[in-house]
């Protein structure tokens, strides 16, 4: 990274961070112009806390200290604090010192000492530990290696911060003083600290947000009617169980209490005596800072602002929104918003609706967040439909629409999600993705103990949507949608598959394999869920027919059969209204609530595999598997609890090895396979009691659990079946519930990122750093700028990766003396960018034996298709046959850093059949990665053909993966053609982009993004 010049205020070091009680904090430089405030913070220091900062009794600051404290060289002295309400609350400093621990003469001194002040009332907040990351990452920066501090025994907080921070020290003690010195070198321990106070501090931010014990709705409306007053409305509805205050600045003076909602009506926020903890704002954009400024000023904890008139509106808009939210903050308030729609809790004791929703959801399992209020009503529409009340199957844990969401975003909610255990399944409609590095470490997270499902809305145009100031994609969707299942992410379409999925998820456990079974008393709708198996890739068996008047005891005998055989691990149940004579249930008197009974009985005795059903004209059918289990009458037992599930992991294994491939039936003949013979029961393993494990369970952590202070409750196994209407999207969802266990499995022992022996990544540095410098100053701010040729194969060297030589031939003679200097055979091939690449239209030539063939194919070349000039020619050296790929990596400033791999010419460039990973992708990754492209089998042996060397094609991806990932000044490389052999592979061409690395990475300290 570059530094700037000495004495400049590096802005870059400015950010707003989440403590750990959920508030926000500024951190900055000090500057000179801070002498005031740093005074006002040092008198609010209390004696005792003054004396462990300089070991001796020190009640004020000298002229002279104040002139120390704030003037710094941004360099060999820094500064920084932490505000809230632009007033300090800590400070950090270093001074770079020598090995005598004296003030540092040589710029090569790499030791600093540092030392921190945190005011009294913010202690325990964690702002020492957010100042020690920052102060540690411009350390780093500044050439920094080694930071060494002094504490006073008794100062264990102090301590305590050091020695929790994960980075490699030694402490020593002297004359009565702790001495620590730390390295600064991020280690793995370091980042996972870093990385879990981050969880927990922007899960509790959003527990304020959703849990609060009072809300003030500023802008009710004296009248019925208007924004402010239905949320007041959807509040009381909701019956929130803590205070409600209706503020308007337009009561009457005399005005108490609110009619005919009875609650209490102030004129301004400072008149309620008691402690606000959420403020909804729905008053006109123009009058909203002031709101802010009062609402900080009472200490309300979070906003939630429905008011419009911001980015959406325009750039006047987006700008009074970046100062909405800068205002916000100074106050280590948390916002929602602006142009929100709500947010919704339906835990029992809080009962929160702060939305613009008339009806208050069903309480369940669901989370969900959406960018848009309309497809965020949409949603809660829809869910409300297929399971309406609390604890059906579409009940949702909380509801969060963030409009702009300038602030509080997809992010936040899945730090809060990961470990709440209200929650088993996280929906998210996403338009865009404001910090997509962030975004895919918190989903695979996520991911890892429950589903994160994702529809992401504005995929095409390139373009971000109104009032979303972020960067735009330049991938392709697919692209994106690839990345995303990598991350483990369940990517779909439509608001309906949405739900669809959602569904299934919350309610049923993780299937063990492909191998479904299907059951029904209509063979035409078993035809239509067997075609759908076999689009959607899962293994359909031949379908159980049932007959057209088949009972709900035939159902459920043939459901438990099913279940119970150890050659499915699904079902699907096709039902359409009871046709014939003498049933023992008619239409009239509901058949479909008692097949739901039966089904339900069923699965009950088998809660280790999935169950869904696709009905015809039977509504009351889906209703009822949709609400939750019917109490047992008074005097009655309770049905067994059914045993715990085993889990994906322990049976998938078993269960693949006897799966088999569907065989597609013979013209004529029955369209299903053979029935296959059902063995015996297998006996169940003996397992604590409990309920098992749906697709979102997960084994608990009871440290992380109680670190966290959220401990699961317990609950019992759902009887709930997730019904579709249409069993395309029965399969559809059933088959996403099987791809995401299989990830879950593999995710289970993830891959590693090889280390090699041979990667000289200090030198590539170094090389980058003089490259930077020499090219880079001409070049438009933020442009990437090409590297010259042999500096590319330099520095691509450093990494192991080493490619062909090239030597140019602008005439025939320069190319016979490449030749002879290379060896023959060679080939000579044109670099014009017209013709780059382009052996179909003549100019790659190969093969070429001798001088005289030379002379003459140069001579072609140049006759057909143009000047030497323009054509470029160069002469390469033949290497083995094989075939053709190509290796790209870039930084796309939407998705990130991403690897891709593909074969060279019409697959990739007419076809599209590209694969992409993340980086640093891992060993396992790219051998997938390798297999998942259409074309794969060229490149193991299709129709006789040598297989080629395909571990070394991983090597090679995992060494650009490193590059890119050590270097974040390496924004793009492109390796084509890349001739992977029978033993080995040759690079042909490779060219390497580089710009100024940013500022700030996720891979940074933690700090809240500004849009």
């Amino acid at each position: 990274m570059q530094k700037p010049p000495d004495h400049a205020y590096p802005t870059h070091w400015e950010a707003d961070v989440v403590l750990r009680d959920g508030g926000t904090a500024r951190i900055r430089p000090i500057t000179p112009d801070d002498a005031e405030r740093l005074v006002s913070f040092y008198e609010q220091v209390s004696d005792e806390s003054k004396y462990y900062r300089f070991f001796a009794p020190y009640p004020r600051l000298s002229d002279r200290d104040v002139h120390r404290f704030t003037h710094h060289d941004y360099v060999d002295r820094v500064g920084l604090a932490a505000l809230v309400g632009g007033e300090f609350i800590a400070t950090v400093r270093y001074d770079r010192i020598d090995d005598q621990g004296l003030p540092a003469k040589n710029p090569e001194d790499d030791q600093a000492e540092v030392a921190f002040l945190v005011q009294d009332a913010h202690q325990g907040r964690g702002v020492a530990s957010a100042l020690l990351e920052h102060v540690a990452a411009v350390a780093r920066e500044r050439g920094i290696r080694r930071f060494a501090a002094e504490v006073l025994p008794a100062n264990s907080k102090m301590i305590k911060v050091f020695t929790d921070a994960g980075y490699t020290q030694k402490r020593t003690f002297e004359d009565g003083v702790v001495r620590l010195e730390f390295d600064l070198e991020p280690t793995e321990q370091s980042m996972a600290v870093m990385r879990g106070r981050e969880q927990r501090a922007e899960a509790r931010s959003v527990q304020r947000l959703l849990a609060p014990g009072s809300v003030a709705v500023i802008g009710a409306g004296r009248a019925p009617g208007g924004v402010g007053r239905t949320a007041l409305r959807s509040l009381l509805d909701s019956g929130f169980t803590g205070r409600v205050h209706a503020v308007n600045h337009a009561f009457p003076e005399d005005m108490q209490r609110l009619r005919p909602e009875d609650v209490p009506a102030v004129r301004a926020l400072r008149e309620i005596p008691d402690p606000v903890d959420l403020a909804v704002i729905a008053v006109p954009a123009d009058h909203v800072p002031d709101v802010v400024r009062d609402c900080g000023e009472h200490g309300v904890q979070g906003l939630l602002i429905l008011s419009s008139g911001y980015a959406e509106a325009g750039q006047d808009g987006r700008e009074r929104q970046r100062a909405l939210l800068r205002q916000a903050r100074s106050y280590g308030m948390r916002l929602i918003g602006p142009n929100a729609f709500g947010l919704i809790n339906t835990a029992p004791d809080v009962r929160l609706n702060a939305s613009l929703a008339p009806q208050m959801p069903g309480a369940g399992h669901i989370g969900l967040f959406t960018q848009s209020g309309a497809i965020g009503i949409a949603l809660l529409s829809g869910l409300h439909a297929r399971g309406p009340g609390d604890g059906g199957i579409a009940g949702i844990s909380a509801f969060v629409s963030a409009g702009n969401r300038a602030d509080v975003s997809g992010n936040d909610l899945l730090q809060y999600w990961y470990d709440d255990p209200d929650t088993d399944v996280v929906i998210l409609y996403l338009e865009s993705i404001g910090n997509p590095r962030k975004f895919a470490r918190l989903a695979r997270r996520t991911a890892a103990v429950k589903p994160v499902v994702v529809a992401k809305g504005a995929r095409h145009n390139g373009t971000a949507p109104p009032g979303h100031a972020v960067p735009t994609v330049r991938v392709p969707d697919s692209t994106v949608a690839a990345l995303m299942r990598q991350a483990g992410v369940i990517r779909v379409d439509t608001v309906t598959e949405l739900i669809d999925a959602g569904l299934l998820l919350a309610s049923q456990p993780l299937p063990a394999g492909p191998r479904i079974a299907i059951l029904g008393n209509s063979e035409s709708l078993a035809l239509l869920a067997y075609d759908a198996c076999l689009t959607e890739g899962l293994r359909p068996q031949r379908p159980h027919v049932l007959p057209s008047a088949a009972t709900p005891d035939d159902f459920r005998a043939a459901l438990a059969e099913a279940l119970s055989g150890d050659g499915c691990d699904a079902v699907v149940v096709t039902a359409i209204p009871w046709v014939g004579e003498g049933a023992a249930v008619s239409l009239a008197d509901s058949e479909g609530v008692a097949l739901a009974a039966a089904l339900r009985t069923a699965a009950a005795a088998h809660p280790e595999k999935p169950v869904t059903v696709v009905h015809l004209a039977m509504d009351d059918l889906a209703e009822t598997l949709a609400a939750p289990e019917p109490a047992p009458e008074p005097g009655t037992e309770p049905g067994p609890a059914p045993a715990q599930s085993p889990g994906p992991a322990a049976s998938a294994g078993d269960n693949a090895a006897r799966s088999a491939d569907p065989v597609p039936a013979p013209a004529g003949t029955s369209p299903f396979p053979p029935a296959p013979h059902s063995p015996p029961n297998r006996p169940r393993p003996l397992l604590p009691p409990g309920p098992p494990p749906t697709l979102s369970g997960r084994q608990q952590d009871p440290a992380r659990d109680a670190e966290a202070n959220t401990p699961p409750r317990p609950r019992r196994a759902p009887l709930r079946i997730p019904a579709y209407p249409a069993a395309e999207r029965a399969v559809r969802s059933l088959a996403e519930a099987v791809r995401y266990a299989a990830w879950r499995r593999e995710a289970a022992e993830p891959g590693r990122v090889p280390e090699y022996d041979d990667i000289q990544e200090a030198a590539a540095g170094a090389d980058i750093e003089r490259l930077l410098g020499r090219l880079t100053p001409d070049a438009p701010t933020g442009r990437s700028v090409p590297v010259p040729p042999q500096d590319a194969e330099a520095l691509l060297a450093r990494y192991g990766i080493h490619t062909r030589p090239v030597l140019p031939a602008p005439d025939p003679d320069t190319a016979v003396r490449a030749a002879a200097r290379l060896g023959y055979p060679v080939a000579l091939k044109t670099t014009a960018p017209h013709l780059r690449h382009r052996a179909d239209l003549g100019g790659v030539r190969l093969d070429i034996a001798g001088e005289a063939e030379l002379r003459r194919t140069y001579s072609e070349l140049t006759d057909f298709l143009g000047s030497p000039e323009e054509l470029r020619p160069v002469v390469q050296s033949m290497v083995p046959r094989g075939v053709d790929t190509v290796i790209r990596a870039a930084i796309d400033p939407a998705a990130g850093a991403v690897l891709s791999f593909g074969l060279a010419g019409a697959p990739s460039q007419l076809l599209g059949d590209i694969a992409h990973r993340l980086i640093p992708a891992t060993d396992r990754e790219v051998t997938e990665q390798i297999r998942s492209i259409r074309a794969a089998p060229l490149l193991f042996g299709w129709r006789g053909s040598q297989p080629v060397d395909t571990a070394a094609l991983s090597e090679l991806l995992l060494r650009v993966s490193r590059l890119v990932d050590d270097h974040p000044e390496v924004v793009g490389v492109d390796l084509e053609p890349v001739v992977v052999a029978a033993h080995g592979l040759s690079v042909l061409g490779a060219t390497v982009r580089l710009a100024p690395a940013p500022a700030t990475t996720d891979l940074g300290p933690r700090r809240l993004p500004v849009y």
